[in-house]
């Protein structure tokens, strides 16, 4: 499917769901503008929460699947999407070390060309971070969180599924949907690692998703946001950091955050509250 008229994407490189649609764009070899930092009218409808693409003229929407589905990719099921969602599990562990969350964060940044509008955007996307942070911590603390068993047990399903099925893909001979989102979730694991890199390293019975990362990594050699790499082979570098001055505009921004944060903690939370049906897009 092709595009005449340029796409829009907005979304942080540590997103699951941002990596599945930058995946997915990858794959079809089509162009498209990113950015760290919502639309003011992707802003009013969902407030930070990512991936928003608009196609075009059309207008800006949000979930990843979809965004899958309009890219020409096969269409995810409930159950699909349910299951996906599982091998999610660890993503609470994320913000468990306070200095390590920012940092990985500072080093992530805006993709833009113009040097102004990147330090700027790194500057407001410091908000989105401490968003995403309070969202993590209020799952932790009020809703309560215990790990799984197991942090393998939710790729278990997916294991199975690789070893019974024709092709090197989830979705056949080719990547598809289930096998951007499954992976796009690896790369969130691995941006700031969590107990499932381990249990993805070395469970006995994850053989068959081990060779999946790998054949994955081999085919998106020259995608330039692979966290994975670092931890599976084919190992590669990972995405390149931020310049000092991308950095020093995100921590200012992260500073200015705290500085007001009466204001940020109650935009925040009128957000949460909005989105709170919204568990993963």
């Amino acid at each position: 499917m092709q595009h005449e008229s340029p796409i829009k994407l907005y979304g942080n490189d540590h997103s699951p769901w941002v990596q599945a649609v930058m995946l997915g764009l990858h794959e079809k070899k089509l162009a498209y503008e990113r950015s760290t930092v919502p639309s003011f009218e992707a802003f009013k409808k969902w407030g930070p929460m990512m991936p928003a693409a608009k196609f075009g003229d059309e207008p800006w929407f949000i979930e990843s699947s979809s965004m899958l589905a309009r890219l020409g990719f096969a269409t995810v099921s409930g159950e699909e999407m349910a299951a996906i969602r599982r091998a999610w599990t660890g993503v609470m562990h994320r913000a468990d070390l306070v200095p390590r969350f920012w940092k990985e964060f500072s080093l992530a940044s805006d993709p833009n060309n113009s040097i102004r509008r990147r330090l700027a955007s790194n500057f407001l996307r410091a908000f989105t971070v401490l968003y995403f942070f309070l969202l993590i911590r209020f799952g932790v603390l009020v809703r309560g969180y215990q790990d799984p068993p197991g942090h393998g047990d939710a790729f278990v399903y997916w294991d199975k599924r690789l070893g019974s099925q024709e092709g090197a893909y989830l979705a056949g001979a080719e990547p598809g949907s289930l096998d951007f989102l499954l992976f796009g979730i690896v790369q969130c694991h691995c941006s700031i690692p969590v107990p499932t890199v381990f249990s993805l390293q070395a469970d006995p019975r994850l053989v068959e998703i081990r060779a999946w990362i790998a054949r994955m990594q081999g085919r998106f050699c020259s995608y330039p946001y692979l966290y994975s790499g670092r931890y599976f082979q084919p190992h590669s570098l990972g995405p390149q950091p931020a310049t000092g001055a991308d950095q020093v505009a995100f921590w200012l921004g992260a500073f200015f955050s705290i500085v007001l944060l009466p204001v940020t903690l109650t935009t925040a939370a009128i957000f949460i509250y909005r989105n709170r049906h919204l568990r993963g897009i």
